[in-house]
């Protein structure tokens, strides 16, 4: 089910601007620097990577007992 939206006035704007809510209640946009980034994908691929390596290890214990059970059945 979607979201519901705020609903609008007629004159275009959002109801909740233009009750007199406080124009700092967001943090004021700060432009990066291309190092930053750069720095922040970094980041992001090294959690990306480390969550599907620890994905990767639960998968092969996985694997490991599906052949121990393999070879319990190859056997009787």
């Amino acid at each position: 089910m979607p979201a519901p939206k705020a609903p609008e006035s007629p004159s275009g704007k959002p109801a909740a601007l233009q009750q007199g809510k406080p124009a700092d209640a967001r943090k004021p946009w700060k432009k990066k620097t291309p190092v930053e980034v750069v720095l922040e994908q970094e980041s992001k691929l090294r959690k990306e990577i480390a969550e599907a390596e620890e994905d990767l290890k639960e998968k092969r214990v996985q694997l490991k007992k599906f052949e121990e059970a393999r070879r319990i059945f190859e056997t009787s």
